[in-house]
C-alpha cells in the first residue's frame, strides 16, 4: 500500500496569530493608547485564551514595533516618534511605489476588479463620513495593490513597515483637508491601475507616501507641543 503524504494537509492557523489580528486594530484605532500597559489579563478574558498564545502574539506585536516588552512589567504600547516616521516612511513609501509598478504588469482582470469595488466602498465612506471604514478599505486597497505585484519578499517587508505606521497614518487622517486630498489621490491610483501605467502609479503612490509623512509629521509634532505645554 501507498503511504500517504501531508502534501495536502491543511494547517490551521495558529491561536497567536488570530489574537494578533484581534489585537492590531485596538492598538491602530487607539483604543489601546500609546504609553499605555497592553491588559493582558482582560485581553485573555475578553476573547476567551490563556496567558501562553496572548505572550506569543504580543511578541508579534513587538517584532512589528507595536509593543515593547520589559522583563516582569509586561507590555506596554509604544509611542511614535517624529524620528521613527522620519526614518520609517521614505522606506514605506519607496516600497509601494515599486509594488504599483510590478502590479501594473501582473495584476489580473479579476483583481483589478477587486480594486475597483474596494475603492468604491471607500468613496462611500468617505461621503458619508465614515472614518472608521475609510481607513479599514484604504489598507486593503493598498494591500490589494501589494499583492498584484506577486513579489513575496516585497509584501513581506511593506507589511512589517506599515503595521508601524498604521496607527499615525489613522489618527493623521483625522484632518478634513488631508482626507479630501487623500481621496483625490486614490482616484489617480485606481486611474492608473486600471491603464495599468505602472510608473504613473509608482509616481503617485510614491506622491501619496510623501504627503502622508508630511502629514503625520505635522500631526505628531502638535501633539507632542500639546503634551509638552500640559506638563509645564
Amino acid at each position: 500500500m501507498t503511504a500517504m503524504t501531508d502534501t495536502n494537509v491543511i494547517e490551521r492557523r495558529s491561536l497567536h496569530l488570530e489574537l494578533v489580528e484581534r489585537i492590531r486594530p485596538l492598538i491602530v484605532e487607539r483604543q489601546l493608547e500609546p504609553g499605555d500597559k497592553v491588559p493582558e489579563r482582560d485581553l485573555c478574558e475578553r476573547f476567551g485564551v490563556s496567558r501562553t498564545p496572548m505572550r506569543e502574539a504580543l511578541k508579534v506585536l513587538a517584532a512589528e514595533g507595536l509593543v515593547r516588552l520589559e522583563p516582569n512589567r509586561g507590555a506596554w504600547v509604544t509611542v511614535v516618534t517624529v524620528e521613527e516616521v522620519e526614518e520609517v516612511f521614505p522606506i514605506l513609501g519607496a516600497l509601494e511605489a515599486l509594488s504599483g509598478e510590478l502590479a501594473c504588469a501582473n495584476i489580473t482582470d479579476a483583481e483589478l476588479s477587486h480594486v475597483r469595488r474596494l475603492h468604491d466602498q471607500m468613496m462611500d465612506s468617505y461621503r458619508d463620513r465614515n472614518l472608521a471604514e475609510y481607513f479599514k478599505t484604504n489598507q486593503k486597497i493598498h494591500r490589494a495593490i501589494l499583492l498584484a505585484a506577486k513579489n513575496h519578499s516585497l509584501t513581506n517587508a511593506c507589511q512589517v513597515l506599515s503595521a508601524r505606521m498604521q496607527r499615525a497614518r489613522y489618527a493623521a487622517n483625522l484632518s478634513e483637508e488631508r482626507w479630501a486630498d487623500a481621496v483625490k489621490e486614490h482616484e489617480q491610483i485606481i486611474q492608473s491601475l486600471e491603464a495599468r501605467d505602472g510608473k504613473r502609479l509608482s509616481q503617485v503612490l510614491a506622491r501619496h507616501m510623501k504627503n502622508k509623512q508630511d502629514s503625520v509629521l505635522k500631526w505628531l509634532r502638535k501633539a507632542t507641543a500639546a503634551q509638552e505645554t500640559t506638563l509645564v
